[in-house]
């Protein structure tokens, strides 16, 4: 479990001299934990990551008691921001799957922008229903024609963490991350926490002003089993490895 500058850091590694294989990063908060924990296959797949990004303050916090040192400010959506930041000024290419059209074409227009030296190899939009075969099967195939260096995803945990792991034999990308709401960010269609409020760990409050429907089960029902789960082994009534 690591803090998002060794991310970034390992998938310039990766992208340089691990090209040959598609290397997952599953960035995700207690409410994809919690979806391992009801789903031991779902647990299995994200035991089989490349790296682990934490996102939330609850994992924050049990990251720390477990002996890492996280910073709040170092994790979650801010990954897309800090790797275009880090790779300013260096061509790097880019492939864009999940969330709306309007979002995708927002986010392109910001990152052009922004960083002019990011090349936006392709954006896809997929319809919002489980694909047929041959719709997956284009793609992936568009995808690796595409030849990006990273495809970044946005379709939601557990759902965009699945799709990772049951494509990654078939994409030929040094690089594949789940980045949760960071394209409507980028895209500014969803407004972040202040800086200060995020660093206190009260961005889910914030979330959920913003997005109710979105949150509201993370908030009420994922995170109280995820603390008293958490209590449990702490208090070393179980183990749940």
């Amino acid at each position: 479990m690591v803090e998002l500058p060794d991310v970034v850091s390992q998938m310039t590694r990766w992208i340089k001299s691990e090209s040959d294989r598609c290397h997952v990063v599953v960035n995700t908060g207690m409410h994809g934990i919690m979806e391992g924990h009801r789903n031991p296959e779902f647990k299995a797949q994200l035991n089989t990551a490349d790296m682990f990004a934490p996102d939330g303050i609850l994992v924050v916090l049990v990251a720390r008691l477990k002996g890492f040192s996280i910073r709040k400010s170092k994790t979650g959506p801010a990954l897309m921001w800090d790797y275009f930041e880090s790779a300013k000024g260096k061509a790097s290419k880019h492939y864009f799957y999940g969330d709306t059209e309007e979002t995708l074409e927002a986010l392109k227009a910001n990152l052009h922008s922004t960083y002019p030296n990011a090349e936006i190899v392709g954006l896809r939009s997929p319809p919002f229903r489980q694909l047929t075969d041959a719709e997956d099967e284009a793609d992936i195939r568009a995808i690796n024609e595409a030849n990006p260096d990273i495809l970044w995803l946005s379709l939601g945990a557990p759902k965009q963490e699945r799709w990772m792991f049951d494509h990654k034999e078939r994409l030929i990308v040094p690089v594949v991350v789940g980045t949760g709401a960071s394209f409507k960010f980028f895209a500014g269609k969803v407004r972040r926490a202040p800086p200060w409020l995020r660093n206190i760990g009260f961005e889910w409050a914030w979330r959920l002003i913003q997005e109710p429907r979105r949150v509201f089960r993370r908030v009420f029902i994922d995170a109280p089993q995820f603390a008293g789960l958490v209590l449990l082994e702490l208090v070393g009534l179980k183990n749940y490895g």
